[in-house]
């Protein structure tokens, strides 16, 4: 298997996926669940075997039925999307939960908009925002956002706007465009923070910047009740923040 990975990765020699897939081949055929997995993602993707959904399916399913919590999660992706097996929520659910008993993030965060939206299981907020609070903990920045957005509209949680920016901030910091946007929308109507047209400008300009489609013309509105010293100070804002948080 780690010869698979090496090849996989090209560590110590050239990278060759088809030689990945035939390593991999032999330990999952030994019931070696990370190699199952991984066999799962290169059908999945096409990476040194033809694209083939419903074997990667099959080897995701071998290392989930061994717990492999990644698996579980891929294999509940699948489901969702109708992906190498008949599209079924109700299946979906059940392996994002798999995974997410086990702290898989995405899963957790998966299984939030799965009870948000009513997909699979009856629609539950409560239950959504559980969800994806133990994802939001773990740094997802869509659950985050997701939190952030429960909060100012009071499902499943009492309307709590200082708590919608607190979570807006963490996705916002994370470079989520949708939050940075939010984030800006509370600092101009003054929602959960002190009303400030400056900061307001940053975060929307900085929205901007990460392609938030709406946040050019929300940007222009603010403009007219900016004076032109405020404005600079919210685009000198805006440039550092992105600077500093330049990948």
């Amino acid at each position: 298997y780690n010869l698979g990975v090496m090849y996989a990765n090209g560590q110590g020699v050239l990278e060759d996926d088809k030689q990945a897939v035939a390593w991999y081949r032999k330990a999952a055929a030994q019931g070696y669940a990370e190699a199952q997995y991984s066999l799962g993602i290169m059908y999945d993707n096409g990476y040194g075997v033809p694209k083939d959904d419903k074997q990667a399916v099959a080897w995701y399913r071998k290392a989930a039925d061994q717990l492999y919590a990644r698996a579980q999660f891929n294999l509940g992706v699948m489901y969702e999307s109708g992906k190498g097996v008949p599209k079924d929520d109700k299946q979906a659910v059940a392996w994002y939960r798999k995974a997410a008993d086990q702290g898989v993030a995405r899963a957790q965060y998966n299984l939030g908009i799965m009870y948000n939206n009513g997909k699979g299981v009856s629609k539950d907020d409560k239950q959504a925002v559980a969800w994806y609070r133990k994802a939001a903990d773990r740094g997802v920045a869509e659950a985050q956002f997701n939190l952030g957005v429960m909060h100012e509209s009071g499902e499943g949680v009492p309307k709590d706007d200082k708590q919608a920016v607190a979570w807006y901030r963490k996705a916002a910091d994370q470079g989520y465009a949708e939050a940075q946007y939010n984030l800006g929308v509370m600092y101009g109507s003054g929602e959960g923070v002190p009303k400030d047209d400056v900061l307001a400008y940053m975060w929307i300009n900085v929205a901007a910047a990460s392609g938030n489609e709406v946040a050019p013309q929300s940007r222009g509105i603010l403009e007219k009740r900016m004076t032109r010293d405020q404005i600079t100070t919210g685009q000198r804002l805006s440039r550092d923040w992105v600077n500093h948080h330049a990948k």
